[in-house]
């Protein structure tokens, strides 16, 4: 379907034209004629499916149908990220271009001048707020914020929120909130704790599942079985056997994600690590070096699994075994984006390999067994012991706090 038939403002499709994007997504086609509709959603799509815009065009839309000279908070967006939050408000201000709709991003980390432009925006009024529970509370406990007339609620990749512990801020903050409005609740999965919070903030939502916990059928994945000292040489060797533009490597631990990108700038690779030793301004540079393709490699925790925006990337490996399948899936979904091909790799250790069968189970088939290059060496043969005596089978198991 086209942006223009779905009865979006005119100035907000000249937007989405002047961003490039043509059709709607699955995700999109469902979502948004519903929200116009201003009822209550909650909506399960997996990374890169288009869901930001999903919420954010019918926002937008709303505020500008509105066309209020009051200034107050339209809307009030809350995500589990610093990251998240800085995307979101940078699609916004490409999607809204050419209105007058404001936003701004709400987040921890920054100096006193960043508390006070958002203490301005927030006691002035701004259109849309993204931001992060923790800062939210912060500026909410001071009561200058412009909450009482908001009309619209979005709680975006809500089940990370939850395992990070956020539940209680959450509700804090919506206890400010007036009781009439509409409620957005966007979630990669869909697990009991999640349908429990829908139950306390949404009213008669409509649902929208959208392929949930499946990995993108144009992501080529495969596996490497290995010791712990041939995860080093492995991916030197995969990194320098071709030319790639863009590859993102996942690690478990900071110390595991410092340690390789060393060993990769030593062979002259362009690569940075990213992670929460890293104040905010730092990872924002290297972020913003790696979308603009003045980094080819970025070695990273599970701070960037969710919710970054980053087109075109050639290959995902996890250095590590995720935690968990749900886990996996979106570490590998940075890659095959929009309409794009892509290829993801992993390496197991004797250690993973239990784990990486309870993935496999979860996606309901094996992932390909590559053989390792001969400078590395043969591995360990992969025997894992089987979680339940069905074949592959999608996995019940509890989510390990991390």
């Amino acid at each position: 379907m086209k942006f223009e038939d779905i009865g979006l403002n005119e100035k907000l499709v000249e937007g989405i034209n002047a961003i490039g994007f043509k059709e709607t997504t699955e995700v999109q086609e469902k979502a948004i004629p519903v929200i116009l509709q201003n009822k209550d959603v909650i909506a399960s799509a997996q990374t890169g499916t288009g869901k930001t815009a999903a919420f954010l065009l019918p926002v937008i839309n709303k505020i500008l149908q509105n066309n209020s000279n009051d200034r107050h908070i339209g809307a009030l967006v809350i995500v589990p990220t610093r990251e998240l939050a800085v995307q979101i408000d940078q699609q916004m201000e490409g999607l809204s271009y050419y209105t007058q709709v404001s936003s701004i991003a709400v987040y921890g980390g920054g100096d006193g001048s960043s508390f006070n432009r958002e203490k301005k925006a927030l006691s002035q009024g701004a259109d849309v707020i993204i931001g992060t529970p923790g800062r939210l509370i912060a500026h909410l406990n001071m009561g200058y914020v412009k909450i009482d007339q908001l009309d619209c609620l979005v709680l975006d990749e809500a089940d990370r929120m939850l395992d990070m512990g956020f539940h209680d801020d959450i509700m804090k903050i919506i206890s400010y909130l007036p009781k009439k409005r509409q409620n957005l609740l966007f979630s990669a999965t869909m697990p009991n704790k999640i349908r429990d919070l829908a139950k306390k903030i949404l009213h008669e939502p409509e649902e929208i599942s959208i392929a949930i916990s499946k990995p993108a059928e144009r992501i080529a994945q495969a596996a490497f079985v290995v010791y712990d000292n041939q995860k080093i040489p492995l991916a030197k060797h995969l990194l320098t056997a071709k030319k790639l533009q863009s590859v993102i490597i996942f690690c478990s631990t900071k110390t595991s994600a410092k340690q390789l990108n060393k060993e990769l700038v030593k062979l002259g690779l362009s690569s940075k690590d990213i992670h929460s030793d890293l104040d905010q301004v730092e990872r924002e540079h290297v972020l913003r070096e790696f979308k603009n393709r003045k980094l080819n490699i970025l070695v990273a925790t599970d701070i960037l699994s969710r919710g970054i925006d980053v087109e075109d990337i050639d290959l995902v490996i996890n250095y590590d075994v995720p935690n968990d399948g749900e886990d996996y899936i979106h570490r590998i979904g940075r890659t095959a984006r929009a309409a794009a091909k892509g290829v993801a790799f992993t390496f197991i250790n004797e250690k993973e390999q239990n784990r990486f069968l309870q993935i496999e189970e979860l996606l309901g088939a094996p992932v390909i067994k590559a053989k390792n290059p001969q400078s590395v060496g043969t591995g360990p043969e992969y025997k894992p012991r089987k979680s339940n005596g069905r074949g592959y089978k999608k996995s019940t198991k509890h989510r390990k706090k991390r």
